[in-house]
């Protein structure tokens, strides 16, 4: 990819762009996971959530999707929580990747979603690090 100048206003504008896409996108998977989880997860999955511990954990992943695409938009707009989010980005689908590398390793491949979500991940990880490398500018205080 084409290294962008620091100081280019381009640069924070795709970081931004980059930031709200990735937030936008990650909404419904979000909420597909702990809205109704007893009906979206084994739809999505095959996974059987009709019992509490599993509703739980699922509310608490949504939540945690949630309030980092939170910080993702609030680093959108404000420019001095624009690198901090898009390192929160990089680490968040990263790890994401990595385990999912894990399991195809421990437990095989599993359906597609799965797989096109390791996808979007090495993706997201790949682009957030490229826009990393061309930081914008620091405001003025």
């Amino acid at each position: 990819m084409t290294q962008l100048h620091p100081n280019h206003p381009r640069t924070a504008r795709l970081q931004s762009a980059f930031l709200l896409v990735i937030a936008a996108g990650l909404i419904p998977i979000a909420l597909a996971y702990g809205v109704v989880p007893a009906k979206s997860l084994p739809w999505l999955f095959g996974i059987d959530a009709q019992n509490v511990p599993t509703r739980h954990i699922f509310r608490a992943v949504m939540g945690l999707y949630l309030g980092l695409i939170c910080f993702w938009v609030t680093g959108a707009f404000n420019p001095t929580l624009r690198i901090p989010a898009l390192w929160s980005l990089f680490v968040f689908a990263t790890g994401l990747a990595l385990g999912r590398l894990g399991s195809f390793a421990l437990d095989g491949w599993p359906n597609a979603l799965l797989v096109a979500y390791f996808g979007m991940e090495i993706s997201a990880a790949a682009i957030s690090a490229w826009l990393l490398r061309t930081p914008a500018p620091s405001p003025q205080t």
